[in-house]
């Protein structure tokens, strides 16, 4: 999982953070940036792009506490370290070269001899009976991350998409229901080949969701606003409210409904394995902007009509304390 990457590359400056930062704030910069960055908000510019896949990458690091403990770890022995591929204890350029001046230029049967050596490094890069480093069998290959965009309704019923990697390798990647902005999925197998005959790393997509004109998401809801005219609400009436990717389902508005009323539809929010959510109707009501003078002069003998009240005289004496 450690790289020459993690020794060249500052995550924590990537993303304008503290190295003691908390998950939530974390979260809240990457997603932040991410929204500044994305390719669908800097169409053709490729600075925003690739800034957008440095943000990417440093969030997938710093965001898994594991990730995080060794990039930590790699990091702290110093930016002057360096990893060559095939490299192999007692040859030139591999983990000689990484350690030799954290230990002197003693020979390398000193260097084993030195008490703790393997411990010191044993939880960074993974125990195996093969002794330092893992080097008793095969390595995995390098993780990768990007990010991929998806629509709102590819996202709440998943879906099979195509993506182009960097190399031209083209996947196909699974998109379970309900994924949410800024999940994260990993594709086992998806990254980069071992460089001796390891298991391939993992490939770490971050998952950006465009907005629907018409539904938002509440964890496993679905949230839309249905306007309802004026006498719809004072008398009641049966109206159609549309559904993600269904037909519509017709909802009873009682007589004497007020705006900011919720509806509940029970099922048709979003299916995960975690559970089914659902969809939430908000009655608004509608104000119409001009009136007939037939209508004006109805509405006004309906006012006459009315008892005498202030419907804010309530909210101003609680407002008094």
């Amino acid at each position: 999982m450690a790289s020459q990457d993690w020794f060249d590359k500052d995550f924590y400056k990537v993303l304008g953070v503290s190295k003691d930062v908390s998950d939530a704030d974390l979260k809240k910069t990457y997603r932040k940036l991410a929204r500044q960055f994305h390719p669908d908000s800097n169409p053709g510019d490729p600075t925003a792009e690739a800034r957008f896949k440095e943000i990417s990458e440093a969030n997938s690091v710093l965001s898994d506490p594991e990730q995080r403990r060794e990039y930590d770890q790699v990091r702290a022995m110093g930016s002057g370290a360096r990893f060559s591929q095939g490299g192999r204890p007692g040859q030139p350029g591999g983990f000689e070269d990484v350690f030799g001046g954290m230990f002197g230029n003693a020979t390398p049967g000193a260097r084993q001899r030195n008490a703790g050596f393997e411990d010191i490094f044993s939880g960074m890069f993974g125990q195996s009976s093969g002794g330092f480093g893992g080097f008793g069998g095969p390595t995995k290959g390098r993780d990768l991350a990007t990010g991929v965009t998806l629509d709102f309704v590819t996202a709440i019923q998943g879906d099979t998409v195509k993506l182009e990697q960097s190399n031209g390798r083209v996947i196909t990647v699974k998109i379970p229901q309900g994924v949410s902005d800024g999940q994260k999925i990993k594709l086992k197998g998806k990254g980069e080949p071992s460089q001796d005959g390891g298991q391939p790393g993992d490939l770490v997509l971050t998952v950006t969701v465009r907005k629907h004109p018409v539904f938002e998401r509440e964890g496993l809801n679905l949230r839309v606003d249905v306007p309802v005219t004026f006498v719809e609400a004072v008398l009641g009436a049966t109206i159609e409210v549309p559904t993600l990717g269904g037909e519509p389902v017709k909802l009873r508005v009682a007589p004497g409904t007020p705006s900011g009323r919720v509806l509940r539809v029970k099922g048709r929010g979003v299916t995960t394995p975690k559970g089914v959510g659902d969809l939430l109707a908000s009655v608004v009501v509608a104000v119409p902007s001009h009136l007939p003078a037939e209508a004006q002069a109805s509405l006004e003998a309906f006012a006459t009509a009315m008892p005498a009240e202030n419907p804010r005289a309530d909210l101003l004496a609680r407002a008094k304390g």
